[in-house]
């Protein structure tokens, strides 16, 4: 099964189970308006979905913001970036999509106990993953979720096989 990993954002984190992975940058350029930011999201769902395709999409879902301004933003964008892969997964035959939240992925990536901020998960990513050029803590946690995944259908295809 070919996975594709997201973690939506600006700067969204992606990774695939053919081994590839990055950021992609969806940053509003001078005189675009914010939708220019799903256009650029969704062209780059396309440009994967025709080269290397996949069959589900795993994302970070968006959880309630905790008070601050740009919590609530953050949301916001997480929210139109998961239906434009919605809107995806309904007009494609055959394509899934599943959301799982932040704390469920930092569990899988992270022991209990220990830090469970950005720059752990990048270290942790790093040492995971070490011949990989991870970029930030959008690409990491795009990584661990894809490896999370991936280990949970493998079990799933063991209990059934």
């Amino acid at each position: 099964m070919n996975i594709l990993s997201i973690d939506p954002a600006t700067k969204c984190g992606w990774a695939h189970t053919c081994g590839a992975s990055g950021v992609w940058d969806l940053s509003i350029r001078k005189d675009e308006s914010s939708g220019m930011r799903l256009i650029r999201f969704e062209g780059k769902l396309l440009e994967i979905e025709g080269s290397v395709g996949f069959d589900l999409i795993v994302f970070e879902a968006p959880t309630v913001a905790q008070g601050r301004r740009a919590n609530l933003d953050g949301m916001k964008l997480q929210t139109k970036l998961q239906a434009i892969i919605e809107r995806l997964v309904e007009s494609t035959d055959g394509l899934e999509c599943a959301g799982y939240n932040l704390q469920s992925i930092k569990s899988h990536a992270l022991p209990k106990g220990g830090k469970r901020d950005k720059e752990a998960m990048l270290a942790a990513a790093r040492k995971r993953w070490p011949d990989t050029e991870i970029i930030d803590d959008n690409q990491a946690d795009a990584l661990w979720l894809l490896d999370m995944v991936t280990q949970q259908l493998g079990a799933r295809e063991e209990r059934n096989a």
